[in-house]
């Protein structure tokens, strides 16, 4: 049976979690791309954009204008699978976006360098339609 949400693991995955979201809302594209599993098959799907590998995902990070990247968590739900995987799923509202929520999700999987997003999901709705 796997164990859910070990105390230490969530902490982990916690602390994963805010520095990736302290170095997105800042563009620290480095910190970004460290925290992001330097593979062929890792997947982030933006606002935007479908990036497939982690060349992809550089180019795009490397490109992204740093303005109006500040914004607002809500909802924030990070939930550990035994020692080695993770979810985190957040909603997030930014000032130059009223009326609309975003929706972000990321898999995260413990690699002997640390805790790296495999996957990510990021798209943005109307506000009247998030819980």
């Amino acid at each position: 049976m796997v164990e859910i949400d070990i105390p230490q693991v969530k902490a982990e995955v916690e602390d994963a979690f805010a520095r990736y979201e302290a170095a997105l809302v800042n563009n620290d594209v480095a910190t970004l791309e460290a925290l992001f599993h330097d593979d062929g098959r890792t997947i982030r799907y933006g606002g935007g954009e479908n990036l497939y590998g982690m060349d992809a995902i550089r180019e795009f990070r490397r490109a992204r204008s740093p303005v109006g990247l500040a914004r607002t968590l809500a909802h924030t739900v990070i939930t550990t699978y035994g020692h080695d995987f993770a979810v985190a799923s957040t909603l997030f509202r930014r000032e130059n976006a009223p009326g609309r929520i975003g929706r972000q999700q990321q898999s995260w999987v413990r690699f002997p360098q640390g805790w790296r997003v495999v996957a990510a999901h990021v798209s943005v709705i109307a506000e009247e339609g998030a819980a």
